[in-house]
């Protein structure tokens, strides 16, 4: 029997048998160069457009509430960081040109920046945006963005902000205690006005590069680790479950990651040093979900068709067993892309079982 959306994705994160693999672009997407060529695409070899092709596959969407705060100058997010757009090529990425707490020097320095509020926010808005999307369709439904280090490097500089946490520590959890101060009351005013009918809070820092942690294990336990232990337990008191993402190798902290109560982990970036699916399935299959794993990397942007099928049907055997997998991007689809192997990744997850072998 054909599954809903909501359905196949809480079955799944039940660690049970689906219909066919649940589908998500979490944190993910497909960027305007390699959007352009699969519009073509399907056009002319489907006679559709990407939105029908992908809405009846995605089993995943988001609702937010509306921004009402103070108007914001132009490029700048509510945190006062400003970006600028650094071309790659065929398109371009907003790269951060203004850190407002790079002068910082003590927990002090903190009190004259402009703090967002949940007052900037109009939570009425989610059960009018709720009932939308569930005219569309039972779906999963998900929240954004709950990265604590992320915020607070945007604010202050990466580097800056990783000599702060060896030499000077006070400042850094300062900004991210103010960091998740807020989080917590906006998903905790997210999840009230919703009603029950948010099924995953997605949350991120990344802290794996190619080769392993940017931190050491203990740094992250004492640091960072603690903000996202208090988020989720607010979240786990509204009946929702965690996503979390981040890129890189992450395998040292997956126990941490548990421990701090996260659900999913979202991203799985296996091109990264010691990302192996049979591993982490072995291991933390029978505590933990996952979400993504199919390479952007390599697989997608340089393999044939046969070789994004073949990736799709092992994750689904390894990660999809027993269930506790949705299957989907490792991140945004970069540009180069061939459509052929966008549509390879589709095609052959929406004919797979949760549990295929």
């Amino acid at each position: 029997m054909e599954l809903t959306h909501r359905e196949r994705v809480r079955l799944a994160l039940d660690h049970q048998e689906t219909d066919r693999v649940p589908i998500a672009m979490v944190c993910s997407g497909i960027n305007a160069p390699a959007y352009g060529p699969l519009t073509e695409y399907l056009r002319r070899d489907r006679g559709t457009t990407v939105e029908a092709y992908l809405e009846p596959l995605l089993d995943i969407m988001s609702v937010a509430p509306a921004y009402i705060g103070p108007s914001l100058p132009e490029r700048t997010d509510m945190w006062g960081v400003r970006r600028a757009p650094i071309s790659y090529g065929s398109g371009e990425y907003q790269e951060i040109e203004f850190y407002p707490l790079a002068g910082a020097e003590d927990p002090g320095d903190l009190t004259g920046h402009r703090w967002p509020t949940t007052d900037w926010f109009d939570y009425s808005v989610l059960p009018q945006q709720i009932e939308a999307v569930e005219a569309r369709g039972d779906y999963c439904l998900m929240i954004a963005n709950g990265n604590v280090f992320e915020s607070s490097w945007y604010m202050r500089g990466f580097e800056r902000t990783l000599l702060d946490l060896a030499i000077n520590p006070e400042l850094a959890d300062a900004i991210m205690t103010r960091v998740c101060d807020f989080m917590v009351e906006h998903f905790r005013r997210i999840l009230s006005a919703a009603k029950g009918r948010i099924d995953l809070v997605f949350t991120a820092d990344d802290i794996g590069g190619q080769e392993g942690l940017l931190v050491s294990p203990g740094m992250w336990e004492r640091h960072i680790k603690p903000h996202h232990a208090r988020l989720n337990r607010i979240i786990h008191e509204y009946g929702a479950k965690v996503i979390y993402h981040s890129d890189g190798s992450v395998i040292q902290a997956v126990p941490g990651l548990i421990d701090m109560g996260i659900d999913v982990l979202q991203a799985l970036q296996f091109d990264a040093k010691g990302m192996d699916p049979v591993a982490l399935k072995r291991d933390f299959g029978d505590r933990l979900c996952f979400q993504g794993g199919i390479s952007v990397q390599s697989t997608l942007p340089f393999g044939s068709p046969e070789d994004v099928r073949r990736e799709v049907e092992d994750r689904i055997r390894v990660l999809g067993r027993n269930g506790g997998y949705i299957l989907g991007p490792s991140h945004a689809i970069q540009a180069g892309t061939p459509p052929e192997n966008i549509v390879a990744l589709f095609d052959t997850a929406a004919t797979c079982r949760g549990s295929a072998t």
